[in-house]
């Protein structure tokens, strides 16, 4: 395993990140054998969120029973939207908070970032009521999910100016799939594709971390799939899956995953993971992990070495 350091958080941060928007987690099942699994094998850092059903509750009865608070980070968003209203305010973030750290059994977040953006909210109101639970030893760092990197550069500004403490962290889709609709309907932000090549470029300069969602297309590129199944693709992908990667060019890209997964001896997913680690975008990339094999699979995806030749090839650019 590979780790990271990010600001605002006193552990080592594993590259790979486990997530938990997944069916036995959000129903809030015990999930205490994968986890134990995954911190074994060296992934530490754990995604969920308030809208991911009862997440929390399975890592919270994880924590609970295991002596592990201390070794682990925990990231956690709040603010999703609900329906029409957007729910971008104080009362939203520290309502959202009371009932995380409530589920998870535990006082602090090591990571805390919004889910949504509203652009017609000022960004001062997170800036400061991230930093007021930042000092009072509640969260670690803090930053967003799904928020332009003009929007955060414009929280940032307004920390530094202010003698504040600016975001440290973002979580927008990233992936070797391109996105190619919102897949939720709205307020989705992603940095693939060369419409965001300005924001990959922001990224790369500025190293801020990026906690990549949807790493693997929302299980396009997972293997559950081969390059021929198109017709077949809503059969076995969610429909948000569908609505925002499903297409000819994805299907192409796939196919060139199958192909240089036999070149180098390994699986579909560990090329297209190995393609996002060896971004210059300072990633983490999340991933849903059903069992121990599929952990150290995705572990061993960092061990696998592209080209620029062979990352030109899944790039479409030749």
């Amino acid at each position: 395993m590979e780790y990271r350091l990010i600001d605002g958080v006193d552990k080592p941060v594993s590259r790979l990140v486990f997530g938990s928007a997944s069916g036995p987690f959000s129903e809030g099942r015990d999930m205490c054998e994968l986890l134990d699994a995954a911190l074994e094998a060296g992934i530490n850092t754990i995604d969920t969120a308030r809208v991911y059903g009862m997440s929390e509750k399975s890592i919270g009865m994880w924590l609970g029973r295991r002596d592990v608070r201390d070794r682990v980070v925990i990231i956690s968003k709040c603010a999703h939207h609900d329906g029409a209203r957007k729910r971008v305010s104080r009362k939203d973030i520290l309502e959202d908070y009371a009932v995380s750290t409530d589920l998870l059994g535990t006082d602090y977040i090591d990571i805390y970032m919004l889910h949504r953006d509203d652009p017609e909210v000022p960004v001062a109101v997170s800036v400061e009521v991230f930093n007021e639970l930042h000092e009072q030893g509640r969260i670690g760092a803090f930053g967003a999910s799904n928020w332009t990197h003009e929007r955060i550069c414009e929280a940032n500004d307004y920390a530094i100016s202010h003698g504040l403490i600016p975001f440290t962290v973002s979580s927008p889709n990233f992936s070797l799939a391109h996105q190619k609709e919102d897949p939720f309907g709205g307020g989705c932000v992603t940095i693939t594709g060369p419409e965001n090549a300005a924001a990959r470029a922001w990224y790369e300069q500025s190293q801020m971390p990026v906690i990549a969602y949807s790493s693997l297309g929302r299980g396009l590129l997972t293997g559950r799939l081969g390059s021929g199944d198109m017709a077949i693709a809503d059969s076995v992908l969610d429909e948000y899956a569908v609505r925002g990667f499903v297409c000819e060019e994805n299907f192409l890209r796939l196919k060139r995953c199958e192909e240089l997964a036999a070149k180098h001896g390994c699986s579909v997913p560990q090329i297209a993971m190995a393609w996002l680690y060896r971004q210059k975008v300072n990633t983490f990339a999340v991933a849903t992990m059903s069992s121990p094999k599929r952990i150290r699979e995705n572990i061993e995806a960092l061990s696998v070495k592209l080209s620029d030749e062979e990352e030109r090839y899944l790039n479409l650019e030749q």
